[in-house]
């Protein structure tokens, strides 16, 4: 069995597939829809911001009983939960404020991605899944910014489909650091057995 460094092994990788799974069926939802109302495809992304969120305003309760990690999840959900409430707070104004918000989400949430993958995460192939998944929020979140100059429901297209992408690159992230952790105590179980063994000779 290959060695294994715990210090590359997330143990909230629940959030993750948990995240990866919303982000995925919305992303399919916006996509695939055909939804053209724009203040109902807004409540839609809002509500969705909140179950973001909520996912990880739990992930900060539960890391700060462990007093790991729980600053990362608490960034994420104001983030989330500020961008919900102010989309809710603009739903019925002006399409250009809309765009702002949801741009300057994905942008953020790029940029927080690719922090964590260069300072929060040490495995090689988590921080190649996080900066891939910030590079893509950013080049998103200029793209949403600019599409009103096409149809006006385009914007809503584009964050799906990086929805899409955060929820791929999530549960990739997520399955990856589950193995990593059932190797680990799978190794820690034969190194526990192996002393016995000696012992018995």
């Amino acid at each position: 069995m290959a060695h294994i460094n715990r210090r590359f092994i997330d143990k909230h990788w629940g959030v993750f597939v948990v995240r990866g799974i919303l982000a995925g069926l919305f992303g399919l939802f916006v996509l695939f829809s055909g939804m053209s109302n724009i203040e109902v495809m807004i409540s839609v992304i809002s509500v969705f911001l909140l179950l973001i969120g909520i996912v990880d305003s739990v992930s900060a309760l539960y890391s700060s009983t462990k007093k790991r990690g729980w600053i990362n999840s608490v960034i994420d959900a104001l983030i989330d939960v500020a961008a919900a409430i102010a989309l809710l707070f603009f739903a019925k104004a002006d399409l250009v404020s809309s765009l702002i918000i949801i741009s300057a989400y994905t942008i953020v949430s790029g940029i927080i991605d690719i922090f964590h993958g260069f300072l929060s995460t040490v495995d090689p192939t988590d921080r190649f899944i996080r900066v891939l998944a910030g590079i893509c929020g950013c080049v998103m979140g200029v793209a949403i910014l600019n599409a009103g100059n096409f149809e006006i429901i385009t914007f809503a297209r584009f964050f799906g489909a990086y929805m899409l992408i955060v929820g791929t690159t999530s549960l990739i992230y997520g399955v990856h650091n589950r193995a990593q952790n059932i190797e680990d105590r799978v190794a820690r179980k034969a190194s526990r057995k192996t002393p016995a063994k000696k012992k018995k000779k």
